[in-house]
């Protein structure tokens, strides 16, 4: 195991040089690009494990049932007027699908149109991180974790977003993570 993790800790230390060269020889750079890779390499060093290295995560505290943060998560993100664009309530449709009780799992779907499409006309890439997800799962062990997608490399992995998409894309990203704190301690 030892082995593998100085491995991953070898591919990061590269990754992180290739991330310095690419700055040094890319001056437009996002001045958040490096830490932004940094934390990405380290994360994947740690564990061993793509996704990851490229989510953001918050264990729900004990006590605290799927129900009520559920509730949380949408009475939060209504609170922030972000658009619930779509809900997946995946663990119910594998239940089904497989004849016999699975894990719980929703994956609910958020939205700032308006963003979202200041986003793509940045660049059509951003359309596959679009909408925002958030996932609340429970894990083999039968805890409770809120995940979503770190969207700090979209926001700082390349060049420095245009001012007024940057602000509204931070917004969105404090959002996300407001849903993911408050969530998780079962906050209303």
């Amino acid at each position: 195991m030892g082995f593998i993790r100085n491995i991953l800790a070898l591919v990061g230390l590269i990754g992180l040089i290739g991330v310095g060269f690419i700055g040094y020889t890319y001056k437009d750079l996002d001045p958040g690009a490096a830490k932004t890779y940094y934390n990405m390499a380290k994360k994947l060093a740690e564990t061993g494990n793509g996704a990851e290295a490229t989510v953001w995560k918050r264990q729900v505290a004990e006590g605290i049932t799927f129900d009520e943060v559920h509730e949380s998560i949408k009475t939060i993100a209504q609170e922030n007027n972000i658009k619930d664009v779509g809900f997946l309530p995946l663990g119910d449709q594998v239940s089904a699908m497989n004849g016999k009780p699975w894990r719980k799992l929703n994956i609910y779907l958020y939205c700032n149109p308006l963003t979202a499409q200041k986003m793509v006309d940045h660049s059509d890439a951003y359309a596959a991180y679009l909408p925002c997800r958030v996932s609340l799962l429970e894990d083999k062990q039968g805890k409770l974790w809120i995940y979503s997608l770190d969207m700090d490399m979209m926001i700082h992995g390349g060049t420095t977003l245009p001012p007024k998409l940057l602000k509204e894309a931070i917004e969105v990203k404090r959002i996300i993570l407001d849903v993911l704190d408050r969530a998780s301690k079962g906050d209303f």
